[in-house]
């Protein structure tokens, strides 16, 4: 048993059961190594009872060996003394309200301590949320209930309140002109349960105050589904206010996003801040370095890629979509030119979402599958998809071409009619033959083709 230091902890490589490295320096100090690879200092003694105990205390990454040697040692003191230093520590931390729970819990969120999708850091932009759903509903609703009194019961209330609107509030950001609108609802009701739960599986795991999750169990309310589309006359129409809007210069850039984003299927925010560094035209791809999903790969439909050959891309900015005061930071404005553009039209409902899920509708009457429809969209929730995705073939790229280009022609004006692929041998066979048709300087004869076609 060697001295546990840095170097030790760093060469205990992850087995399949968990072990234990013991320092030879410190009767009782050690780390215990999990499958995973987390390696977790402790300190084991017997206190006045003679009843073994074992104290957490820290994960590698988290503390250093010294620092854990160093509340080794405090806590072996306090052994001598008659005490037991973990069932005192229980003790202060079974007392911490929800509200205290929530400030720990948030501490460990914003040190990236808190994993998220793939077992990566949560987002900035899922912390935001997450600080948003705890400040404004978890603890307004239970902050002041001891965590360890909190039932099943006080999760499902709070849930209902959270649907009835009880912590609806409007108020003033510290942004210029800014405002915090939260109205409640099925869908800010689930997910903050879901928050919750999170919550109190890191009190239960990390913190050792609860041994049964009261949000476990609790029958959430199904979000509403989003359904709505827009049919092929909703998408002329708002290519015609797409064009009004446009005559107005101060909404340009944002004519121009609204429009990629019904060519592209892509999240709001994917292209308000996509980057120069992440288009590929030669490749016709958006190579997204972050996105809600992690990295993606995604294929961009030719009327895509040529608007990104003729834009301008020789800015000092990073951002395609520069911030008009501040370059260095991608375009703001875009949510209020959106309220203003369809302020008092058909189309006053439109969202950004609307048209993500407009665009699969697309592909989806054009024949498209499933999965190509989720590569389309960047999903990579199945292992087939995320391997689908991470390098793009011509079909996905020939996909994207077909429904942006159709997009494109709708908010043009154009009255189309579609058809699925046919699979007729007859119909195949002449496509086929179509595509395999020799150029004026082609070498193969026609009769060539023809037998490859047959």
């Amino acid at each position: 048993m060697p001295k546990l230091t840095k170097i030790i902890v760093d060469k205990a490589e992850p087995r399949d059961r968990q072990y234990t490295v013991w320092c030879s320096d410190l009767k009782g100090f050690g780390v215990f190594v999990l499958p995973t690879g987390t390696r977790t200092y402790f300190v084991d003694y017997r206190n006045a009872n003679n009843v073994r105990r074992r104290m957490k205390l820290g994960r590698y990454g988290t503390i250093t060996a010294e620092q854990a040697r160093t509340l080794a040692i405090q806590a072996l003191a306090e052994v001598t003394k008659g005490n037991d230093p973990l069932e005192a520590r229980n003790s202060v931390r079974k007392a911490i309200s929800v509200k205290e729970l929530c400030e720990l819990y948030i501490a460990e969120l914003e040190a990236g301590r808190i994993l998220g999708k793939g077992g990566r850091p949560k987002k900035a932009s899922t912390k935001i949320t997450d600080l948003g759903r705890i400040n404004r509903h978890i603890i307004p609703l239970l902050g002041r209930k001891r965590a360890t009194h909190v039932t099943k019961a006080d999760v499902t209330a709070m849930m209902k309140d959270i649907m009835a609107g009880k912590t609806r509030t409007n108020e003033k950001t510290k942004k210029l002109r800014g405002k915090s609108i939260v109205r409640g609802g099925l869908g800010a009701a689930s997910r903050t349960v879901g928050l919750l739960g999170g919550i109190f599986s890191y009190a239960r795991d990390e913190l050792g105050i609860i041994e049964i999750n009261p949000a476990h169990g609790v029958r959430k309310p199904k979000d509403a589904v989003r359904k709505r589309r827009l049919n092929e006359e909703e998408y002329r129409t708002l290519g015609r206010i797409l064009a009004k809007a446009a005559e107005d210069e101060r909404y340009a850039r944002t004519v121009d996003i609204i429009r990629l984003l019904a060519m592209s299927g892509c999240r709001r925010g994917e292209i308000i801040e996509v980057r120069k560094a992440e288009i590929d035209t030669i490749e016709s791809a958006f190579r997204f370095e972050d996105t809600k999903e992690g990295q993606s790969v995604r294929p961009m439909g030719l009327p895509i890629a040529e608007y990104f050959d003729e834009r301008d891309m020789d800015g000092d900015s990073p951002y395609v979509f520069p911030g008009e005061r501040n370059p260095d930071g991608p375009f703001g404005s875009f949510p209020r030119h959106w309220e203003k553009i369809f302020a008092e039209t058909e189309l006053a409902d439109l969202t950004a979402h609307v048209l993500r899920h407009s665009f699969a509708s697309i592909a989806n009457d054009l024949g498209f599958t499933e999965i190509t429809i989720a590569a389309l969209l960047g999903h990579a929730s199945g292992s087939i998809t995320s391997r689908y995705v991470h390098t793009l073939d011509a079909a996905l790229v020939m996909a994207a071409d077909t429904v942006s280009g159709y997009i494109q022609a709708l908010l043009d004006g154009a009255v189309l009619s579609h058809s699925h692929y046919a699979l007729d041998r007859g119909s195949r066979k002449a496509a086929l033959a179509r595509f395999l048709s020799p150029q004026p300087d082609s070498a193969h004869p026609p009769e060539a083709v023809e037998r490859l076609a047959a």
